[in-house]
């Protein structure tokens, strides 16, 4: 079955609308886990908009009490100190978390929006993941589904891609059906190559419960998405239990 890591950054956002702590990060977390979750995904960005560096060591604590749900945090690993956001690489060695997923996103972006250019970015990304390794976590690397890309990623030591679905969310949202089509085959083809390669296939950006069952009927390699947004908005309306449920029926089927 595919694993589901639950992000929780749309959690922390709400609570910093206010001051306090409510909604309470480990509180939501470990409702997560009861209900199903697999995993537990941060995105810690240097503005601390939602997941600020002071959540990591609460979250990494909680989550030792449940040893076979993976803390997944993702981030720009060239992301450098800024006030008291201690940069990416200090927060991973610090927290030492099950995987670390990298993504090539600026400080001004809203969310993640493409994958790494490995032709640009190869040479500097190569002893990250080796330190990232070195330090126990398993390495993903944000790609779009391109093979010569993700050819790219296992050469310089990557464990496992995270395909960006942005692009085929959007077909969906949008009902176009060949633009689906196409978009369901490149991810097809990539995550196929990637498991031919030995890399793990992990996907996210936008996926809900109405695109999961044709992406995972496409992506048979598929080892574990990550879903935040979709997820907090629709729990919003069903309740977390019945949400998570469906979600993880969803990517059993």
């Amino acid at each position: 079955m595919v694993a589901l890591s639950i992000n929780i950054n749309k959690i922390a956002l709400l609570r910093n609308s206010r001051s306090g702590n409510f909604p309470d990060l480990l509180h939501y977390a470990r409702q997560c886990i009861a209900y199903g979750a697999d995993g537990i995904t941060v995105h810690p960005r240097p503005d601390q908009r939602h997941i600020r560096a002071d959540d990591i060591p609460a979250l990494k604590s909680m989550l030792e009490n449940f040893p076979a749900v993976e803390f997944n945090i993702e981030g720009n690993p060239f992301t450098t100190q800024c006030g008291s956001y201690p940069g990416f690489m200090a927060l991973v060695e610090q927290s030492r978390p099950t995987q670390c997923t990298l993504v090539p996103d600026s400080d001004a972006q809203l969310t993640s929006d493409h994958g790494f250019d490995l032709k640009r970015d190869a040479g500097r990304l190569r002893p990250v993941v080796a330190q990232l390794q070195a330090w126990g976590c398993r390495v993903s690397l944000f790609m779009d589904p391109d093979c010569e890309q993700i050819s790219l990623a296992k050469s310089i030591g990557a464990d496992r891609i995270e395909l960006y679905t942005g692009p085929y969310a959007e077909a969906c949202l949008h009902g176009d059906v060949s633009s689906i089509n196409t978009e369901l085959q490149k991810h097809a083809v990539a995550s196929s190559h990637a498991s031919a390669l030995g890399l793990g296939v992990n996907a996210g950006h936008d996926l809900n419960l109405d695109n999961l069952p044709a992406l995972v009927n496409a992506l048979p390699d598929l080892s574990e998405v990550s879903i935040g947004h979709a997820l907090t908005v629709d729990a919003l309306y069903h309740g977390l239990a019945p949400t998570i449920t469906a979600y993880k029926k969803t990517l059993s089927s």
